[in-house]
């Protein structure tokens, strides 16, 4: 009994990291309907990122990764506005094919120029020796403390996401838009700055996700696509237009990961796809899908 629920919590603390890579998705298709197909090589881009930082910081200790991440966090908030103002604004509309196109087009890139310039090998970023350390819960349960860590951090930004949607000005505009860019435009609003603005929010959650994935374990250029994979499965078991759906759906992606893995290592990522397909066929609408 204690080495399933050790296996259930191990599988929900895998769970944060999925709900991670999901919350840039799910803010960037609640805002302007893009299933943006590059989100997972971003992610990984993001982590070669912060791996070349470590490398010429030349310092490996267990608050290096944490200032790289730092350092990427307004980087990744600048290139995601112009990537959306200069790039993807041209090809929002109603037909979706445009932005698949582009976006896909832009993740074959990305994963081309990692290949090119670190090599198709496996890397990680060291945390000082803060990957093994663990915490003894009761009845001889152990949780990793970086997983810990990263589980919290998802809990914080998806309750950061959520207020700031529900709660300010800037939350309202991307609602507004959301809703109808064409009255939020007669309302005064730059419906062109407010994808950017959105877009950049959604790039420093990538920053952050990628930092971390590359923290937690080994990635290379071409990972991008099962991570897109894990997002928009969590994004859809959710519920679009929620951030706590989406952190609900990273938890539960990865526990029923984990309770595959418990049966067979094989049959791992095969039970989280048919979580996915059963949400789809009892529940298409998700979890928590919005309501307004």
């Amino acid at each position: 009994m204690i080495s399933w629920i050790d296996t259930l919590l191990q599988g929900i603390m895998l769970g944060g990291l999925y709900a991670l890579f999901a919350m840039g998705q799910s803010l960037m298709f609640g805002v302007m309907r893009i299933t943006n197909t590059a989100h997972g090589d971003f992610i990984i881009f993001g982590a070669f990122s912060a791996f070349a930082l470590l490398s010429i910081f030349g310092v490996n200790t267990a608050s290096t990764p944490w200032l790289a991440m730092l350092l990427l966090l307004p980087c990744a908030f600048a290139f995601g506005y112009g990537l959306q103002r200069f790039v993807l604004n041209g090809t929002l509309g109603k037909d979706p094919l445009p932005s698949l196109v582009v976006t896909f087009g832009i993740s074959i890139v990305i994963q081309n120029v990692l290949t090119e310039m670190f090599t198709s090998d496996p890397r990680a970023i060291e945390t000082g020796g803060l990957s093994t350390e663990s915490i003894q819960l009761a009845g001889g349960l152990v949780v990793g403390v970086l997983p810990l860590m990263i589980f919290v951090m998802a809990i914080i930004i998806a309750f950061g996401m959520q207020w700031l949607f529900d709660k300010t000005a800037v939350g309202r505009a991307f609602r507004a838009t959301s809703d109808d860019k064409d009255i939020a435009q007669l309302m005064g609003l730059d419906s062109k700055h407010v994808y950017a603005l959105a877009t950049a929010i959604a790039f420093v959650l990538i920053a952050i996700a990628g930092t971390l994935q590359g923290m937690r374990t080994t990635f290379s250029p071409t990972d991008g696509p099962a991570l897109l994979l894990y997002a928009f499965e969590s994004v859809i078991i959710g519920g679009m237009g929620s951030f706590w759906g989406t952190f609900a759906g990273g938890l539960i992606l990865g526990a029923t990961q984990g309770i595959g893995f418990r049966i067979d290592p094989g049959w791992g990522i095969w039970f989280g796809h048919i979580a996915f397909l059963l949400m789809l066929v009892f529940r298409p609408q998700g979890l928590f899908p919005k309501t307004r």
